[in-house]
């Protein structure tokens, strides 16, 4: 006997939901990025509407506009500031390829450049002059910035109305990780020292000395004493010696990544030392990165290698570059012998990573050798796509 179909309720047909977006790179990760306002408010609501919009969780996010990777799995949601001295909020969401979560916690430098032309583009903020900087809070960590960029008049011959200013993208800026040139973003973080943590040195400690034991769930190796710097100037690291664990620093991206050993012992550590941290159980975390240092080889003032946590970065991400220079110029840490720094009021410090170099400029503190005062660096960003992402009608319903 057949069921009797038409008495069974059928689901309503609806027509996906469009949100506005545009799709940029900022720095060396790209992806969409939202007004607050067209975004739901509710987070859980929110969160659902992100991975959808994302593909994840799926390895290949085949479904989304996600890479396939954890730098071309970010979003940045930007709204008006009415707090005093602001101009814009910034909220920074990081996804990952095969998993279901939302990580609002940590920040992202690559993606603050491209906030400020987002803004400018979509209208939430008029250019006056040949060059536009912002006040940015990050809401992830409270984080101002002030970022400049280059807003110059459109052409004559534009059909846009006369004084009309437009974001340039075009120039001779380059930073490694991001192929060509482009105009250059300075970002002037203002505020970095604590942004997850507690402190700048979370356990009041320049360097720590911790044993490392298998557990359970991270096992196959031999119970080993390691020297770290724990240490948090806009992103909360884990710095250590490569040699310390075996390795040199220079290795590849493919190499670290097929270490098998190397990440179950990093792993172990990451879970341990992020209780020292004050961070309690990180297993679900994308925080604190694990950072191995060595000699710099190509000039600069040392190489690096970086876990995100769990995938070496091809390159380094901005507040992580901005924190290990921080631990390059305290005396005591774990890059004291192994950096390459020159001892004024201000120092810039090349990270190394696999894929080129970072340029930090750091201000010291004449009067405390262990204060950081101010951290400036270079950035450049595009607009890659103007649209509206896809999301399923029942999402929203």
């Amino acid at each position: 006997m057949t069921k009797d179909t038409h008495l069974q309720p059928q689901p309503q047909l609806q027509p996906q939901h469009a949100i506005p977006c545009l799709f940029m790179r900022g720095g060396t990760s790209k992806g969409p990025f939202f007004k607050a306002e067209d975004l739901p408010q509710d987070k859980g609501q929110r969160d659902k509407v992100l991975l959808s919009i994302m593909g994840s969780p799926d390895k290949r996010q085949i479904d989304g506009l996600g890479g396939a990777h954890p730098l071309t799995s970010k979003v940045g949601i930007v709204s008006k500031s009415d707090k005093a001295g602001v101009d814009l909020e910034f909220l920074f969401a990081q996804l990952q390829p095969d998993k279901d979560t939302v990580d609002t916690t940590p920040n992202c430098g690559n993606m603050l450049a491209a906030v400020v032309p987002f803004a400018i583009e979509t209208g939430m903020f008029v250019p006056t002059s040949d060059t536009t900087t912002c006040r940015v809070l990050t809401l992830n960590t409270d984080m101002l910035s002030d970022i400049s960029v280059e807003t110059p008049l459109l052409p004559k011959a534009s059909n846009a109305s006369q004084g009309s200013r437009f974001v340039n993208y075009s120039g001779e800026a380059r930073i490694d990780g991001a192929p060509g040139s482009s105009a250059p973003i300075t970002i002037n973080f203002l505020d970095t020292a604590g942004s997850v943590c507690s402190s700048l040195l979370p356990t009041g400690r320049v360097k720590d000395r911790v044993r490392v034991v298998p557990t359970q769930d991270l096992s196959g190796f031999d119970p080993f004493d390691i020297d770290v710097t724990c240490i948090d100037n806009g992103m909360p690291l884990v710095i250590f010696k490569a040699s310390d664990v075996g390795r040199t620093g220079s290795e590849s991206v493919a190499e670290l990544n097929s270490d098998t050993e190397l990440k179950t012992k990093i792993e172990a550590l990451r879970l341990q030392v992020s209780l020292l941290m004050g961070l309690g159980d990180v297993k679900t975390k994308n925080y604190p990165k694990m950072t191995l240092v060595a000699p710099p080889v190509n000039g600069g003032s040392l190489t690096t290698r970086s876990f995100i946590p769990h995938v070496c970065h091809d390159a380094i991400g901005v507040l992580a570059a901005v924190t290990v220079g921080t631990a390059c110029v305290l005396k005591g840490s774990v890059c004291e012998g192994v950096a390459v720094i020159g001892e004024h009021d201000s120092v810039v410090v090349s990270v190394e990573h696999p894929t080129g170099e970072f340029s930090v400029e750091l201000g010291l503190d004449p009067k405390n050798s262990q204060s950081v005062t101010r951290a400036a660096l270079l950035r450049t960003a595009r607009l890659i796509m103007k649209g509206e992402a896809m999301v399923p009608a029942h999402l929203l319903s």
